[in-house]
């Protein structure tokens, strides 16, 4: 009996990594791919449904070495997936679902898909062709054009794969710094840290590619050189919301409702954009939903602990430096170099710099929380003197961090090349270097992290915006 269940739930999770799902809720959405058609010898290099190349595999190099001897750099990653144990990478372009690459033969390149084809000319030509909206972060490919007959639907879910991106969390944590509470925002940034670590050093233990594509349509193609399980949009999607709610209700006054309303139309539009956008197959977007729940069951209740430790242990600092570097190296040595290595470096020193200013600030008697007397707080009214303040504070210290982001940015990576002597001509491939990429970030997003929660503070006071 036991057996049984196991094979059927086996059989089960196989069936939701099917890419076929993903494919027809794009087109039951309204996203149109524009694939060529199948030749003699393309039929030869047939991907696999999880994206495995299996045929006219890569001969070029049988050095296992992750890590090139001469320059330091380190070499792109091999992928494992669910149906495939191992996989090289693919002359075909297709490995993780990229599109055709324009040395293709124009028959192949340039002849639409016939259900795409035929389906734009009965409505005239009226829909939108599409490209991604940014550019592979690890090859600089565009990626391929695609036909979007729903504009609401693509714009929805562009606005929710957003919320997990870094300009959001650029937004979105110094607002509830700034403008909400800084007591949930230490510990959400906490949440935020723990869910990015948990789930990025999990994908690079599981090593499982992207959706393929055909038949999937890239929508985006930023992230398609990572590896895909779990999906760390659907757990941050889940995690943040959830433990905002958890966090606020009953500190604040509001309708448990309200609450609970916003957060699950957060966590499901976030989770279901993945789908959309053609990144993660429905068993890694449920993988990542279940993950985050069982990582908010586990530190939730943990989360007042750390944060008092944070802002008043004597050994604090010290701490809070060794435990985050410490996390980044070891997020490092789990695999060879990925672009979703540096965002686990990125939320690693934001949090070290978000924890570093707010113990600093309680050690100065800076920015205190609420004394527990006045809880639960209740909303001010939302007047026009308020709502000015607020955007100004938004507005002035978000540009201030950009700014501090691009200044640190121009003088770090230079600084760190310089370091560990690698070439700083081409700043995409000096950052494959594990060193120059853990300085850049730690040192970048250290700064932009500890500017947010103690100097901008500061200069509210000075413009008399507090």
């Amino acid at each position: 009996m036991a057996t049984d269940l196991i094979k059927g739930f086996v059989r089960l999770c196989v069936n939701l990594q099917e890419p076929h799902h993903v494919a027809r809720f794009q087109k039951l959405c309204g996203v149109r791919g524009t694939f060529p058609r199948k030749s003699a010898k393309t039929e030869e290099s047939e991907v696999e449904p999880n994206g495995a190349c299996v045929k006219q595999c890569l001969r070029e190099s049988t050095d296992d070495d992750s890590v090139d001897q001469k320059t330091g750099v380190l070499r792109p990653r091999k992928r494992i997936s669910l149906e495939t144990p191992k996989q090289e990478e693919c002359p075909n372009g297709l490995l993780n679902g990229a599109s055709m690459p324009e040395t293709a033969k124009p028959a192949e390149q340039n002849i639409l898909s016939e259900s795409s084809s035929k389906a734009d000319s009965e409505q005239g030509g009226s829909k939108g062709m599409v490209k991604p909206l940014r550019k592979n972060s690890l090859t600089g490919d565009v990626g391929q054009e695609f036909i979007i007959e729903n504009k609401f639907l693509f714009y929805l879910f562009t606005f929710g794969t957003e919320l997990g991106n870094e300009m959001f969390f650029i937004v979105f944590f110094p607002f509830l710094m700034w403008n909400i509470d800084a007591y949930v925002g230490r510990q959400i940034i906490v949440v935020w840290v723990l869910v990015l670590f948990l789930g990025q050093s999990t994908k690079d233990l599981v090593r499982w590619t992207r959706p393929a594509s055909p038949p999937v349509v890239k929508v985006e193609v930023f992230y398609n050189s990572e590896y895909s399980m779990p999906s760390t949009h659907a757990m941050t999607g889940t995690a943040l919301p959830f433990s905002l709610f958890m966090l606020t209700y009953g500190r604040w006054q509001y309708p448990f409702l309200f609450g609970l309303s916003i957060a699950v139309c957060w966590s499901l539009l976030v989770c279901i954009s993945r789908i959309y956008m053609g990144m993660h197959s429905v068993l890694e977007v449920i993988t990542g939903f279940l993950y985050s729940v069982l990582i908010l069951a586990v530190f939730q209740p943990l989360l007042d602990s750390i944060d008092q430790y944070y802002l008043s242990g004597s050994n604090a600092a010290l701490v809070i430096v060794v435990v985050h570097v410490g996390l980044g190296l070891l997020a490092f040595s789990l695999d060879t170099w990925s672009t979703s290595r540096g965002d686990t470096a990125q939320a690693l020193s934001t949090g070290a710099g978000a924890a570093l200013a707010s113990h600093l600030n309680h050690w100065l008697g800076l920015q205190p929380d609420p004394p527990l007397a006045r809880l639960p707080l209740i909303m001010p009214a939302m007047d026009a003197p308020l709502l000015g303040r607020s955007l100004a504070r938004l507005l002035v210290g978000v540009a201030v961090l950009l700014a501090t982001r691009g200044a640190m940015k121009a003088l770090t990576i230079p600084l760190a090349c310089r370091v560990f002597g690698v070439p700083s001509g081409d700043v995409r491939r000096a950052r494959q270097h594990s060193g120059v990429e853990l300085s850049y970030r730690y040192l970048v997003y250290g700064t932009v992290a500890f500017s947010c929660v103690f100097l901008v503070p500061l200069l509210f006071d000075y413009l008399s915006l507090s």
